[in-house]
């Protein structure tokens, strides 16, 4: 029995040592994770707790989900809460309340072909994140979009985009990279 329990506490142990680099460095106080969104193609806004004491926040997550629905085509999807806690993070290390200007969260499939269609050297990938929601093209109004590029380089978690010249920054929760 001795011998079961501590092989089950020396890996579970084991795993907390493994996952804690890539555990979200949040506070141990933290009773509610906030997000606020302005779609600057819908011209819509939100702001929710997503996130409380502990458990995502059904009702709140539609609304994000329905935010960052892909405008072209009004189709929904859900966006993954790894790529929500990345934003609050960010959120959190840049020290803004400001809402995210969203100019791309979820891509359809089709909305992503004509995108590569139209923009064939502007770099939007055929597997692209943004069609599983994972990924979100974003800038704050009251931070430079240099800083948040390198707040998101910081967090590493996951690819990082910078698109000076359009005005953004795309981030996701894929394997660590950037461009």
């Amino acid at each position: 029995m001795f011998r079961r329990n501590r092989r089950a506490f020396l890996s579970s142990a084991a795993a907390a040592l493994v996952t804690a680099p890539f555990a979200p460095a949040f506070a141990d106080s933290e009773k509610a994770r906030s997000l606020a969104f302005s779609n600057i193609h819908t011209g819509e806004h939100v702001a929710v707790d997503y996130w409380i004491e502990g458990a995502y926040q059904p009702d709140a997550l539609a609304a994000v989900n329905h935010i960052l629905r892909d405008f072209r085509s009004g189709d929904v999807h859900v966006i993954e809460p790894q790529l929500l806690d990345l934003l609050a993070r960010l959120r959190g290390q840049l020290e803004t309340g400001a809402p995210f200007e969203v100019i791309s969260g979820y891509r359809s499939p089709t909305t992503n072909a004509l995108l590569r269609e139209a923009h064939e050297h502007s770099g939007v990938a055929a597997k692209s994140l943004h069609m599983q929601g994972m990924a979100i093209d974003i800038r704050l109004p009251d931070r430079s979009l240099q800083m948040l590029h390198s707040a998101a380089l910081v967090e590493q978690g996951g690819g990082v985009g910078y698109y000076p010249d359009l005005n953004f920054v795309h981030v996701d929760v894929g394997r660590i990279r950037r461009w």
